[in-house]
């Protein structure tokens, strides 16, 4: 590593979803995240994560250019996850799990030492529940 700094870093991750309060809501029960911002139309807020932000828009917000497959529980998650760390994933896990998530696979301890877990959220969108790595 050169040591200098990237050009470029994660700010945010959105998730797209059919009810923003909803999905902000479930993820405050669920994971125990805190609102960081919620836009005066509801269509968009943040959850705080650290130095990078989790967030969520609505699905049909005018300002989306793109397609894409949208969330939905019980149908093929999307190609993507979201990974919270925890220092007790096993009891991250059992919150989600006891707040509607729906388990995927129970905390799970790696060859290389790391627990993992994976539940869906009440839009069928992936979270990963792990401990640290290393």
């Amino acid at each position: 590593m050169s040591g200098k700094s990237p050009a470029v870093k994660l700010g945010y991750v959105i998730v797209y979803v059919p009810n923003v309060e909803e999905a902000v809501s479930f993820y405050e029960r669920a994971f125990g995240l805190a609102r960081r911002f919620v836009h005066e139309s509801g269509e968009y807020a943040e959850l705080e994560t650290g130095q990078t932000a989790l967030a969520f828009a609505n699905e049909k917000a005018p300002t989306i250019t793109h397609e894409f497959a949208l969330n939905r529980a019980g149908t093929t998650p999307a190609g993507v996850e979201v990974a919270l760390v925890s220092a007790d994933p096993r009891a991250a896990f059992a919150k989600a799990v006891a707040a509607g998530a729906v388990a995927v696979l129970e905390p799970t301890v790696k060859p290389w030492g790391q627990t993992i877990s994976y539940v869906r959220d009440l839009n069928g969108f992936v979270v990963e529940l792990c401990s640290p790595v290393g």
